[in-house]
C-alpha cells in the first residue's frame, strides 16, 4: 500500500501567531495578537486561548466544510495558480507546449455552454458498452478496459515500491466498489448514519433517472445497488486494519490469485491492462478480492449493469452538466460534510487542470513564486531537527542501546526533498483539446494509468515525487525513508525568512519534526533504514513502544467529537505520535539554535511563542457534519485535538504557561506519554 504520511490536508497553510499581555507594541514578524482570546486561560483551553480571536474573525465560508489557518495559505496558493493561468490565457502558445495544454484544458472546463449542450452524450459510449454486455466474462473484460479511464467499480490497481524490497515497484490490487467513503457508512446504525444511508439511496435513484429511468424503476434499482454495496462493505477491510502494513502485504502470483478468486479471469485482466507478465504482486485485501469475485459470479448480470451505470455517471458527475454535478455535490458536499455551497466553477476547473498537468503547473509555479533562499533555509532547519531527534533518541530511557543504534542509522538515512523535483514529468504524450472537457479528463486518466502500468516490475525512481510543488502539504514516505516539503508550504504565513526562531520552530519546525517522527510511529517504525518492512527492534523495546502508543491512543479516544461520538485514538495513532514527536523534536532544536538567548518579544518568552505558534497551526472552524465524517475516515485527529492532545503531554508547555493541577490542560505526570 502507499503509506505516504502527510501533514494532514492538501492546499493548506500554516500561520504563526502571537499573543500579548497588556498594551501592544509593534508585533514581530509572524505574530498576530488579535488571533488570541485572552479571556480564556491557557490552562483551561489552550486552543481557544491561542485561536479564539482568529475563529471569531474567520467564520466558515459557505463553500467550505472547514476553514483553518492552513486554508489561508491554501487559498493564497489557489490565487497564485489563478494568476499563472490568467497570464497563460492572455498569451499565444504553439500547439503541444505546456502552456497551450494548460490553457486548453482550463478553457474546456470553463466552457459551460458546450458542456450543457452536450448533456449526457459523453457518457453514451460507456452506457452502450454496458447495455451490450452478454456475460460476466464480457463484464470483466469491460472493467479491465475501463481502468485506464480512471474507473474502478470493483477493485483498483497501482504501482508502488514492494514493501519488502523497496528498490523495485510492483503491482498492488486494492478494494473498491463503494459509493460512500468506507464500510462504516453502510454498517453503522446510529441515527446520523441511517439518515445518510437514506439520502445516498435517493442520490443513486436520482442519477439513474438522469439516465432515463422512470422514478419507480430508479427507486427499485437504487435499493438493489445499495444492497450490493452493503454486501461489499461487509467483507471490506476496516480502515484500522488497513493501517497495519503486514495485514495489507499479501504477495501472490497469478496461480495463487487464481486459487483465491477463481471466478475472475486474472490472466485476461492483466493482459488487457497492459501488464502481460505481472510477476509477483500484492493483494492488499485478499478477503475482499475473494468475496468480490464470488459475488460477481452470484449476482444477476442485469443487477451489475445497473450498478455500473450508476457508478459511471457518479464518477464523472463533476465534468457533466450542472444538474448532475449539483446532485453529486448535494450528497457528497452537503450531506456528508455539511457544506452549504459548491466552490466557484473556476476553482473546480483549476483544480482539475492542476491534477491533470500537475508538474507542468508546478514548474511554472516554482519559477514565479519559489525563492532559492527558502530551500537553503529549510535545509538548515532540517539538519537541526535531525540533530535534535538524534539527541533525543540517544537519551531515551526506555530504549536499549542496540535498538538506539539502528534508530540513529535510520534517522541518518532519511532523504530530504525540498521545493520541487530535479526532473519534471514529460507531458508530450498527453493529448489536450479545447473542445471537450470530458475527453480531456479521460485523456489525463489514461496518461497517468499507462505511466503507472509501465513502472510495474521496474526499479523505483528515487527522484520521483508524490506531490506537486504547488501542494501546500508535506509527507514522509516509509518505503523510501524520505521526507518531502513542496515549495508551496515554504512561504508566509507558514514559513518566514526573517521571523524569530521561536515562531519558525513552532510552525515549520514542528512540521519537519512531524514528518521525521513518521519514520518512528506505529507504522513507520516497522520499516528499516532502506525502506523495507523489517523488524529491526529488540523485542523488549517494541513492547515498551507499544505500551506507550496504546496509552496515547486511549488518551485521544477520550475526546468527545460531538454529542456522544468519541475520537478514534487507534485510527489516528500514527499522526498523534508524529504531532507529539514533532513538538518535542522541534522544541529541542529551537533551544539548540537559541543557545541560551532567551529574549522576550512582545512580552512573551521564546517558549511561549513556540507553543502559540504551534497552536495556531490548527486554528479551525468546522461544521458538525464534517467532524463526524472525518472521525470515520481520517487518520488525522481534528484540529482542536491536535492542539490539546500533544501539549497536555509536554512538561515544557506546563512551565511556559504555568499550567497547574486542576486545569483542563493538566495531566498527572504518570499519565503523560513521551515516546520520541
Amino acid at each position: 500500500m502507499n503509506y505516504f504520511k502527510t501533514l494532514g490536508l492538501s492546499l493548506i497553510a500554516m500561520a504563526a501567531v502571537s499573543c500579548s499581555k497588556g498594551p501592544q507594541k509593534a508585533a514581530s514578524k509572524g505574530l498576530a495578537p488579535a488571533d488570541m482570546d485572552t479571556t480564556v486561560a491557557a490552562g483551561v483551553d489552550f486552543d481557544e486561548y491561542a485561536n479564539g480571536g482568529w475563529k471569531k474573525r474567520n467564520p466558515l465560508p459557505d463553500e467550505k466544510s472547514r476553514y483553518g489557518a492552513f486554508d489561508v495559505l491554501g487559498d493564497e496558493s489557489e490565487k497564485q495558480i489563478k494568476e499563472l493561468f490568467t497570464g497563460i490565457a492572455e498569451g499565444t502558445f504553439a500547439d503541444g507546449t505546456i502552456e497551450k495544454k494548460i490553457a486548453d484544458y482550463y478553457a474546456s472546463g470553463m466552457d459551460t455552454a458546450s458542456i450543457e449542450a452536450a448533456g449526457l452524450s459523453p457518457l453514451q459510449p460507456f452506457i452502450e458498452q454496458i447495455d451490450a454486455l452478454q456475460s460476466k466474462e464480457d463484464m470483466q473484460q469491460l472493467l479491465a478496459e475501463w481502468q485506464s479511464w480512471g474507473l474502478n467499480p470493483l477493485f483498483g490497481i497501482y504501482a508502488d515500491a514492494d514493501q519488502k524490497n523497496s528498490a523495485m515497484k510492483v503491482a498492488y490490487l486494492y478494494q473498491s466498489g463503494l459509493g460512500m467513503p468506507n464500510r462504516d457508512y453502510y454498517l453503522n446504525e446510529d441515527e446520523h448514519t441511517l439518515d445518510i444511508q437514506q439520502k445516498y439511496r435517493l442520490y443513486i435513484a436520482g442519477l439513474l433517472e438522469q439516465l432515463g429511468e422512470d422514478s419507480a424503476s430508479a427507486t427499485q434499482d437504487a435499493e438493489t445497488i445499495y444492497a450490493m454495496e452493503k454486501e461489499m462493505a461487509g467483507f471490506s477491510m476496516s480502515m484500522l486494519d488497513q493501517r497495519d502494513p503486514y495485514k495489507v502485504y499479501n504477495k501472490m502470483d497469478l496461480e495463487q490469485l487464481n486459487k483465491l478468486a477463481p471466478q475472475y479471469k486474472w490472466t485476461a485482466y492483466f493482459k488487457t491492462i497492459g501488464a502481460n507478465d505481472p510477476g509477483d504482486f500484492i493483494v492488499a485485501q485478499p478477503e475482499f478480492i475473494k468475496n468480490m469475485a464470488a459475488m460477481l459470479n452470484e449476482k444477476p448480470l442485469a443487477d451489475w449493469k445497473q450498478y455500473l451505470k450508476y457508478h459511471t455517471v457518479s464518477d464523472f458527475a463533476g465534468v457533466l452538466p450542472k444538474t448532475v454535478s449539483d446532485m453529486s455535490f448535494e450528497f457528497y458536499g452537503k450531506t456528508l460534510s455539511g457544506t452549504p455551497a459548491q466552490r466557484p466553477r473556476w476553482k473546480r476547473v483549476q483544480g482539475s487542470t492542476n491534477n491533470a498537468l500537475g508538474e507542468a503547473v508546478g514548474e511554472l509555479y516554482v519559477k514565479e513564486y519559489f525563492p532559492p533562499q527558502a530551500k537553503e533555509r529549510m535545509l538548515k532547519l532540517v539538519e537541526n531537527l535531525r540533530k535534535a531527534l538524534g539527541s533525543r533518541i540517544e537519551n531515551l530511557s526506555w530504549m536499549s542501546d542496540t535498538t538506539k543504534e539502528k534508530a540513529i542509522e535510520k534517522l541518518n538515512g532519511i532523504t530530504v526533498k525540498i521545493g520541487y523535483p530535479d526532473k519534471w514529468k514529460d507531458y508530450s504524450a498527453l493529448e489536450i483539446t479545447p473542445d471537450s472537457y470530458f475527453q480531456n479528463v479521460l485523456n489525463s486518466s489514461k496518461f497517468y494509468f499507462e505511466d503507472m502500468i509501465g513502472k510495474i516490475n521496474k526499479p523505483v525512481d528515487k527522484a520521483e515525487w508524490g506531490m506537486t510543488p504547488q501542494t501546500v502539504n508535506a509527507y514522509y514516505n516509509p518505503s523510501a525513508n524520505e521526507i518531502v516539503f513542496p515549495a508551496a508550504i515554504l512561504q508566509p504565513p507558514f514559513f518566514y525568512m526573517d521571523a524569530d526562531d521561536a515562531v519558525n520552530y513552532g510552525a515549520i519546525g514542528v512540521v519537519i519534526g512531524h514528518e521525521m517522527s513518521h519514520g518512528f510511529d506505529d507504522q513507520g517504525r516497522q520499516y528499516d533504514k532502506v525502506g523495507n518492512l523489517n523488524d529491526w527492534w529488540q523485542t523488549e523495546d517494541a513492547e515498551r513502544f507499544t505500551g506507550k502508543a496504546n496509552r496515547l491512543a486511549d488518551e485521544y479516544s477520550q475526546f468527545t467529537v460531538l454529542d456522544t461520538v468519541k475520537a478514534d485514538g487507534k485510527l489516528t495513532l500514527g499522526e498523534n505520535i508524529a504531532d507529539l514527536g514533532g513538538l518535542n523534536i522541534s522544541y529541542t532544536a529551537m533551544h539548540m539554535a537559541l543557545n541560551g538567548n532567551e529574549q522576550e518579544i512582545d512580552g512573551f518568552t521564546p517558549n511561549q511563542r513556540f507553543f502559540l505558534s504551534y497552536g495556531h497551526i490548527w486554528a479551525q472552524n468546522i461544521r458538525d457534519e464534517e467532524k463526524l465524517r472525518l472521525t470515520k475516515v481520517d487518520v488525522h485527529s481534528l484540529g482542536r485535538y491536535r492542539v490539546l492532545g500533544p501539549l497536555r503531554n509536554m512538561p515544557e508547555f506546563y512551565s511556559a504557561f504555568n499550567i497547574k493541577e486542576g486545569d483542563y490542560m493538566y495531566l498527572p505526570e504518570n499519565e503523560r506519554v513521551v515516546i520520541w
